[in-house]
């Protein structure tokens, strides 16, 4: 009997500590009620309740979660059918709106993101759907911070994972985009091809020049010498005659110095005829004065025996 009074209250104890003493994890919160009425909110550690009277509603975890939308099949603007599946980000910043301002703010955040989804889907044609997802998942989260901000919920980002086409359409825009792969690498081959033959021609053109410019400078230079040789040629000739004038000259000077008169010349004439006269040749032309000269030989030869 005494043991198991002692049974009881230990019990009894066990119950009321269990009751009295709550210990909260850190980034959790309590709501606790107070006979039905919410009293307060637990802070991570210690805490000490009235048993019977107060009690702990619910527990809310403040670190950021995230809930999957199962996939919704949306129409677009231009009548096809996609399906889209998006994952959403959130964070409880007011436990008490939380606990009392819907039932189930999880639910309640995936109901509104489906329906703003349609919304948004709507309004876009297929092409700027698959690639509107930024677009898509900023309107979603617009659409959720202006619903969950009386829910104590704070949207912190909505990411769309995937968007599915149909499959006939899919095939199609595989087709599609082989096709533009194909016409990409053609005019891209032709651009390349282009680029080449612009380049050959520039660097033949470029040769041309350049062997013009060769070509231009040896004549040049070609001409240049030729000139500086006739120019230098030029000046040796009229240097020799010059030379050739000033011997000229002294020989006059030198016979007007010896005072030789004409009768003296007249016989040097005569002997360098008789010099050549004794050439091979058989005939002799004698010019007129020279005829005159000899008829006066007879006249020198009585000239040199008186001077004898």
């Amino acid at each position: 009997m005494e043991w198991a009074i002692i049974a009881v209250i230990a019990i009894v104890v066990v119950v009321f500590v269990s009751l009295t003493i709550k210990i909260v994890p850190q980034q959790r919160v309590g709501v606790v009620e107070r006979l039905g009425r919410f009293h307060r909110l637990m802070s991570p550690g210690l805490n000490i309740l009235i048993p019977v009277i107060d009690q702990v509603r619910t527990y809310h975890d403040l670190r950021i979660q995230q809930a999957n939308v199962p996939p919704q099949t949306v129409i677009t603007k231009d009548n096809v059918q996609v399906q889209i599946d998006t994952i959403i980000f959130y964070q409880v910043v007011g436990p008490e709106q939380a606990t009392y301002g819907i039932s189930d703010y999880v639910y309640g955040v995936r109901n509104i993101s489906t329906a703003t989804m349609r919304q948004i889907i709507g309004k876009m044609e297929l092409d700027e759907t698959l690639s509107g997802r930024e677009k898509i998942s900023s309107d979603i989260r617009i659409a959720l911070d202006e619903a969950t901000e009386k829910w104590g919920v704070r949207i912190e980002r909505v990411e769309v994972i995937d968007i599915k086409p149909p499959l006939d359409i899919q095939e199609a825009m595989d087709k599609q985009m082989k096709a533009e792969r194909n016409k990409r690498a053609i005019v891209l081959e032709a651009e390349a091809a282009k680029q080449d033959m612009i380049l050959r021609a520039e660097g033949d053109k470029q040769s041309k020049i350049l062997k013009a410019e060769g070509d231009k400078e040896a004549r040049i230079r070609e001409a240049e010498g030729l000139r500086q040789a006739q120019e230098l040629e030029a000046l040796g000739e009229a240097k020799a005659i010059e030379a050739v004038a000033a011997a000229e000259q002294a020989r006059i000077e030198m016979l007007r110095n010896a005072a030789l008169n004409e009768q003296v010349l007249a016989y040097q004439s005569f002997e360098a005829l008789k010099e050549v006269a004794k050439g091979p040749a058989n005939k002799i032309f004698i010019p007129s004065n020279a005829v005159e000269t000899l008829g006066s030989l007879g006249a020198m030869g009585e000239l040199f025996k008186s001077g004898k």
